[in-house]
């Protein structure tokens, strides 16, 4: 393994090691607890949620694996819930899936299926945005960061300035477009959500050009920024809805392909033209209808939580100003912007060694992301506010000293 995320660690957790968890809190290997506001999304009902749990541990006594030469009804059933939650239809009467293990599974899946049901080879992506490190889905990530050193990648992408609402039309104009994909809130980009008027723009255009408009909401969906899927809240013309992260409860790896008849159509005329061992394993399958089921349990505890992060951040801002250079966010998705890259580094150890684990943004690294999950409450925002307030402050007591030097 990499001995550079090694040393991360060991820093992070001051020679300590995560050891088991439960809902918001991380019991590490010296016997400290920490509190989880990061997990790159995953998280979103905490660690070892108990109905979550439950459903993957009957499972795992029944059938964990599946035969893929027979039915496989727990596929079936999750399916059905998936579709149901995000209303039954987007663009046709009845929706379709393909499960995946991780979020490019679920991209890969939608651009292949674009490609195939337009006969057409451009997809257009949003300058910013991350869509996953496997090299079709590299092909629409956009930061250098990643991609250098891999060209070629998928060919025909083209990348769009966020603000530029003719940029869809312009591109259909001069080439034939097979999908238009863009993430409602950009969570690696530093937690950027996208103007609601341009996608509304962006949707018709591509809608009428013939394409195909794919929400990736794999960070964002599942009511992390406060709607099961932004995109449809937002009333955009989509015809697909990627899921991920919290899609497994925390427990297992899934992801999801949520689609039209018309983008599946490949798949309705050739089964097998994009299928994955593990896609639609049971043990994965059967966390999600409990998932889906205990995240709207907790919704309104969600809205709350929101409320209370933004009064905090706002505040913490106002009393760092010379730290804090900006707070972005929408439900349970928030950025905090420092002055400077190695601040907000130095800012992440502090909040480890204080008992709060954020996730950093590779491709903004100025940029640090809080992600409390729905089942928090008051008391771990006091304590996120609490850890965040005293790593400024110590940061600003060692920065002051070393200008003096």
């Amino acid at each position: 393994m990499s001995p550079g995320l090694a040393l991360s660690g060991k820093f992070a957790g001051q020679g300590a090691v995560e050891a088991d968890a439960s809902g918001c809190e991380v019991r590490l290997s010296d016997g400290r607890s920490v509190l989880d506001f990061g997990s790159y999304a995953v998280t979103l009902l905490g660690h070892r949620h108990p109905a979550v749990v439950a459903a993957v541990r009957e499972q795992l006594d029944v059938m964990p694996t599946s035969t893929r030469s027979l039915a496989n009804p727990v596929a079936a059933l999750a399916a059905e819930r998936v579709t149901g939650y995000l209303g039954g239809h987007l663009g046709g009467a009845l929706s379709r899936v393909h499960f995946g293990l991780n979020g490019a599974d679920a991209v890969e899946a939608a651009v292949k299926l674009a490609r195939l049901a337009t006969g057409r080879r451009v997809v257009v992506a949003v300058e910013g945005g991350y869509h996953g490190k496997s090299l079709g889905a590299l092909g629409l990530t956009h930061h250098d960061r990643f991609r250098e050193g891999l060209e070629d990648l998928l060919g025909s992408v083209t990348h769009v300035a966020p603000d530029d609402p003719a940029a869809v039309a312009r591109v259909a104009a001069e080439t034939d477009v097979a999908a238009v994909v863009f993430e409602p809130v950009q969570g690696e980009n530093g937690v950027r959500p996208l103007d609601l008027d341009v996608l509304r723009r962006w949707s018709a255009d591509a809608r009428r050009a013939g394409a195909f408009v794919v929400s990736d909401e794999i960070q964002c969906g599942l009511r992390r920024c406060g709607d099961p899927s932004v995109a449809l809240a937002a009333g955009l013309e989509v015809d697909a809805v990627l899921l991920g992260k919290p899609l497994g409860g925390g427990v297992a790896p899934i992801s999801a392909l949520v689609c039209s008849d018309a983008l599946y159509e490949p798949l309705l005329k050739d089964p097998f033209r994009h299928t994955a061992t593990f896609g639609g394993h049971p043990l994965g399958m059967a966390a999600v209808p409990v998932a889906l089921a205990e995240v709207e349990a907790a919704a309104g505890n969600g809205a709350e939580l929101a409320r209370l992060m933004a009064e905090g951040l706002r505040t913490l801002r106002a009393d760092h100003p010379g730290l804090v250079a900006d707070i972005r966010g929408r439900g349970l998705l928030w950025g905090v912007d420092f002055t400077s890259p190695e601040l907000a580094g130095e800012i992440q150890m502090g909040l480890a060694q204080r008992g709060l684990l954020v996730s950093p943004c590779l491709s903004r690294p100025e940029t640090l992301r809080l992600l409390p999950p729905l089942v928090a409450g008051p008391p771990e925002v006091d304590r996120a506010m609490a850890a965040l307030d005293g790593a400024l402050e110590a940061a600003a007591a060692a920065w002051g000293d070393r200008r003096e030097r």
